[in-house]
């Protein structure tokens, strides 16, 4: 499956299952880990464990399946390994707490540097 695809079916789960505030962001560039981190909420710990089980399960129904999973038992924060794509699932005040998108947009200092380097000329 292309990449593009996994990521746009994750998202459709996603929708299907109610999850709240779904935000794509694409990594590349940024880390060798994965090329897109896909960030949702679910409303209560039961929510997030079934959002995360059926990413998973309609991952491997698509042909990718997924390379792991974390902290579904728990249910807070789960994330869901698909290689190209890697989701995380957690509760409102964790994903508070973490902001995972605001550390994940923030520019590089490669990029920082750059900009630096070329106003000063």
């Amino acid at each position: 499956m292309q990449l593009e695809h996994l990521k746009d079916l994750v998202v459709e789960v996603l929708n299907d299952m109610k999850a709240r505030d779904i935000s794509v962001m694409d990594v590349r560039g940024k880390t060798s880990v994965t090329d897109y981190m896909i960030v949702a909420s679910g409303t209560s710990d039961r929510h997030v464990k079934a959002i995360a089980e059926t990413v998973a399960y309609r991952a491997k129904e698509a042909g990718e399946a997924p390379l792991g999973s974390e902290g579904v038992q728990e249910g807070e924060w789960a994330l869901v390994d698909l290689n190209g794509v890697v989701v995380h699932l957690m509760l409102p005040k964790v994903r508070d707490f973490y902001s995972l998108e605001r550390l994940w947009s923030a520019p590089s200092l490669v990029t920082r540097s750059s900009a630096a380097a070329s106003a000063s000329v």
